[in-house]
């Protein structure tokens, strides 16, 4: 399983919901959703293939969290 760099915004027992909503979004998850905001906003940007580029996303989120890390 890779590592998810834990909660991006953690929250405590107390405030989970009946739904399993538990500590949130996890950093990584934060991390790639704001890579896509980044291409989205570039003018340039070109929707051809949705898969390839939420892998990208994903990759550049995985080595942000290995750079956090070092």
């Amino acid at each position: 399983m890779k590592d998810t760099g834990g909660p991006a915004f953690p929250t405590t027992p107390e405030n989970y919901d009946d739904y399993g909503s538990d500590a949130g979004m996890d950093l990584r998850d934060y991390f790639a959703a704001k890579v896509l905001q980044g291409f989205c906003a570039a003018p340039e940007f070109n929707w051809d293939d949705e898969k390839r580029l939420a892998k990208r996303c994903y990759d550049i989120a995985d080595a942000m969290l290995a750079e956090r890390y070092k």
